[in-house]
């Protein structure tokens, strides 16, 4: 099919700085919708990658927008539904995305497209952690890095289900966002402190120290989820304090993750759940897409808290 605009605008990597380019408009396959995006989000994992990447790589996974064109096939979303998608392969950060109906659902109207942006893999990511370890009602569940993308929505989903949640941040001046959010607790510093816990799920996204002390602060049966290594990849830890009985240790990788189920169907609970507002996400930055290598930088110098969204 021709097309007026054959070129779309994105983002990709120039120098190890992320530029917009205008670039041929892509072609959706038969199962493929095709999405004109709206608004999209950082993470600081694919904001690091895309800082060494080769030139032209084309990072971004979260988007959210307007189906302009249904699939072929006639599966997914109709054209003018609102979306929320994951970008699998990446390339998101784009004026149009082809995706599958499996990396899309329907955005109420009660949810902006700003708001639906944060909620791919920040959200994805909270939501698959919590779902590991134990269960049970009023399980004691530690968050560190809690005031970062991924730690806003753990604290939420977590009090949602009715643990009792311990906030681990840096910042004091983050400590209030985590109360608001739903921590009943606040740990403040760069490490933690051996008198807190027992836990029964730890979510780390920190690693090297923080990681080392999380392992021995879990409660008989527990889990510790490693999300991340902000803080260093290289951890060393008490063995002896780790093994209290069934203790382990889960490494949480979201490519993975993506094949045990369809993102479209947490991306629709968490969709449903901020349109009843029981989950609110924090967007600390707002600028157009033009200005994403500066609010790139500020994420990754950690000048902000949540999430930052860039518009089209």
């Amino acid at each position: 099919m021709a097309h007026a605009n054959a070129t779309v605008r994105a983002v990709v990597t120039d120098a190890g700085r992320l530029v917009i380019r205008d670039l041929p408009r892509p072609e959706p396959g038969p199962g493929e919708a095709l999405v004109r995006v709206e608004a999209i989000s950082l993470n600081r994992g694919e904001v690091r990658s895309a800082l060494t990447a080769a030139n032209g790589w084309r990072p971004g996974w979260d988007f959210a927008g307007v189906v302009a064109e249904a699939a072929a096939d006639g599966s997914g979303p109709a054209a003018g539904t609102r979306v929320v998608g994951l970008a699998a392969a990446l390339g998101g950060w784009s004026e149009l995305v082809a995706a599958s109906p499996i990396l899309l659902a329907p955005l109420p109207d009660a949810v902006s497209f700003e708001a639906a942006a944060t909620l791919p893999v920040a959200g994805l990511t909270a939501r698959g952690a919590l779902a590991k370890g134990p269960q049970h009602p009023g399980r004691r569940v530690l968050v560190t890095g809690a005031s970062g993308g991924v730690g806003v929505f753990a604290i939420q989903l977590a009090a949602i289900s009715g643990a009792e949640v311990t906030a681990a941040i840096r910042n004091p001046a983050n400590e209030a966002l985590a109360r608001r959010l739903g921590a009943a607790h606040v740990a403040i510093g760069e490490t933690l402190a051996a008198d807190i816990g027992p836990f029964d799920l730890i979510l780390d996204s920190v690693g090297g120290r923080s990681l080392g002390a999380a392992l021995g602060l879990l409660a008989r049966g527990g889990t510790c989820v490693t999300l991340g290594a902000s803080a260093g990849a290289v951890t060393e830890f008490d063995t002896a304090r780790f093994r209290v009985g069934g203790t382990s240790l889960y490494g949480f990788v979201g490519n993975y993750e993506l094949q045990l189920q369809p993102p479209s169907v947490g991306l629709a609970e968490l969709a449903a759940l901020a349109a009843e507002g029981k989950l609110q996400p924090v967007i600390e930055r707002r600028a157009p897409i033009a200005e994403i290598a500066k609010v790139a930088g500020e994420l990754i110098d950690r000048r902000f808290a949540g999430k930052a969204v860039l518009s089209f």
